[in-house]
């Protein structure tokens, strides 16, 4: 049972409530085990918005791959309408992800779980080079999918631009950087920051392009971050005051 073509299948718990109570997120089927059915109710109270199909356990390996963790919860859904960057950033006075060619999906899942734990405005990705809208990443996400919007764009040199001449400071993560990201984040204006992949780091346009290239406080003996870790900590950071 694939999903037809233009939809997804979103699984676990979190994913799924998630998607339900999200307007902007088009549903489509909702396959339930008996005692998912009771956890998704303590997560979100009826009515729902179509009615669930009661099925066993086994049924999801049928459309699942065998390490999908549904917990018993499984939606079918077309993907989000693409959120748009100036609406996001009017929408929240949040600080903005962009990534640089960061294609795993769960560290793009993990990006996304605490750019809405740290109230980030929004997540910008390209539109190739990055990756699409999965059960996989919806599942990392932890419903943060529904959350945060994600803005995808050609061309990410020029969206810096546009964040620049929107008053943003864009700072490009870079473990070789003269200053800390806690020295250099603004205090007059709003922040955007630029990460890169693991293996490649950022970019020569994207790095040129920044305001300025910041790094992180890290013992000399670690070379690197995981990129979704980094992201987490520089949120922080991003947000903390004083």
């Amino acid at each position: 049972m694939a999903a037809p073509s233009g939809s997804l299948w979103l699984y676990g718990l979190h994913a799924v409530a998630a998607a339900l109570a999200n307007p902007k997120r088009r549903a489509r089927r909702l396959l339930l085990t008996a005692d998912a059915e009771e956890a998704l109710l303590a997560r979100l109270p009826r009515p729902w918005r179509l009615q669930a199909e009661r099925v066993e356990k086994n049924r999801f390996q049928t459309f699942l791959t065998e390490d999908a963790v549904h917990q018993g919860a499984a939606l079918l859904a077309d993907p989000l309408p693409p959120a748009d960057l100036e609406e996001a950033i009017t929408a929240s006075n949040g600080p903005v992800l962009l990534l640089d060619q960061v294609t795993d999906p769960r560290n793009v899942g993990a990006i996304l779980r605490s750019a809405a734990a740290f109230g980030a405005a929004a997540v910008v990705m390209q539109d190739r080079n990055a990756p699409p809208e999965t059960g996989a990443l919806a599942r990392t996400a932890s419903g943060a999918l529904e959350i945060v919007p994600v803005v995808r764009e050609v061309n990410l040199s020029r969206t810096i631009q546009t964040l620049q001449k929107a008053g943003f400071w864009v700072m490009g993560l870079d473990g070789a950087a003269k200053r800390e990201l806690a020295e250099a984040k603004p205090t007059d204006r709003r922040a955007a920051l630029v990460l890169g992949a693991e293996d490649t780091g950022l970019r020569r346009l994207q790095r040129e392009t920044c305001d300025e290239l910041v790094r992180l406080p890290m013992m000399p003996e670690v070379e690197s971050l995981n990129v979704s870790a980094a992201a987490t900590v520089a949120l922080y950071e991003l947000v903390r005051k004083g």
